[in-house]
């Protein structure tokens, strides 16, 4: 077999291993009503969580656009010392919800179970529902207040209620977008077609 013939195998075995779009993020970012027409596995998962925690589907699509831009897998940059020797990554937030390990694992112990994971939407979805409800009953913040409960799921509970996102005023201006996004996702799912 020549190289060029097994060359040519590996990659096609490679590229038939892509995942089908798992982890890819949907096509219109922009429009509430497409993401979830190109995949209805997500309006299943955010609906599931809208009646089982309260919160409503456009505000986790807000916060998973913010987090993630809706990629599965999505991962903070890597750091690096001297500007190219790598240091791992800047957290360890990951997947849709980017949640921290330890406080995945705490879901996981609340709610989740061991085999929820951070790239599966009905996990991830489920985790911001259980976050956001906590965050409702500790904080009072309401489960529809996109920007208040981005900030408290940014800077954890504690640095919301000491406002350490006072400081960052870059902070600041992501949480309002998230709730201007909110907003607008609101608006265009109150007019999807079924």
């Amino acid at each position: 077999m020549s190289r060029y013939f097994r060359a040519a195998l590996v990659l096609l075995f490679l590229a038939s291993c892509g995942g089908g779009g798992r982890y890819s993020a949907p096509r219109q970012l922009d429009d509430a009503c497409e993401i979830l027409r190109e995949r209805p596995q997500y309006r299943a998962a955010m609906r599931a969580t809208e009646r089982k925690w309260g919160v409503p589907v456009w505000v986790q699509m807000a916060v998973i656009h913010q987090e993630s831009k809706f990629i599965g897998n999505a991962q903070t940059p890597h750091r690096f010392a001297l500007g190219v020797i790598p240091m791992g990554r800047q957290s360890t937030a990951y997947g849709y919800s980017q949640a921290l390990n330890g406080t995945w694992e705490e879901y996981q112990k609340a709610e989740g179970g061991r085999g929820a994971k951070r790239d599966d939407i009905r996990a991830a979805t489920d985790f911001m529902g259980w976050y956001f409800n906590q965050t409702n009953m500790n904080l009072g913040i309401a489960l529809n207040d996109a920007e208040n409960q981005y900030l408290a799921y940014h800077e954890g509970r504690t640095g919301f209620v000491n406002k350490s996102h006072l400081a960052k005023p870059w902070l600041v201006e992501v949480a309002a977008r998230v709730g201007t996004r909110a907003e607008m996702y609101r608006v265009q799912l109150s007019g999807c077609r079924r």
